[in-house]
C-alpha cells in the first residue's frame, strides 16, 4: 500500500479532486501555502494499492497544468540587489510524493 502526498495549485485542485473521485479514489484535502510562490495550494493525501499508483498519477497529470507565473522576486537585505526584480517562474500543477505504508487502519 502507498500514500501519495500531492501538493496542487488551487487553480487545479477542484478539477484534480473531482477526477480522482470519479475514478474511485478517496482523498483527504488540506489547505496549504508555499513559501516562495505564496499563493494557495491544496495538499491531498491518497492511500491506494501499489498497483493503482500509476493510474492515480496519470489521472492527476491529465487534470493539472504546468504554467509560468511572474513573481515579484525575493526580499533581500542587500542594497541594489537583483533579487527584487520580477522573475518568471515555472510553476508545476502538482508535486507528488509516493511513500510506502507499513500499516493502514480504518476504525
Amino acid at each position: 500500500m502507498k500514500l501519495v502526498i500531492s501538493i496542487i495549485s488551487n487553480t487545479d485542485s477542484e478539477k484534480v479532486i473531482s477526477a480522482i473521485a470519479l475514478a474511485g479514489f478517496s482523498s483527504t484535502k488540506i489547505s496549504t501555502q508555499g513559501q516562495f510562490l505564496v499563493d494557495g495550494h491544496t495538499t491531498l493525501l491518497v492511500a491506494c494499492e501499489d498497483e493503482k499508483v500509476n493510474t492515480l498519477i496519470e489521472i492527476m497529470k491529465k487534470s493539472a497544468t504546468k504554467r509560468v507565473v511572474a513573481t515579484s522576486g525575493v526580499t533581500s537585505t542587500l542594497d541594489g540587489s537583483l533579487l527584487k526584480k520580477a522573475v518568471d517562474v515555472e510553476k508545476y500543477g502538482i508535486v507528488a510524493f509516493v511513500i510506502n505504508i507499513e500499516e493502514f487502519i480504518k476504525f
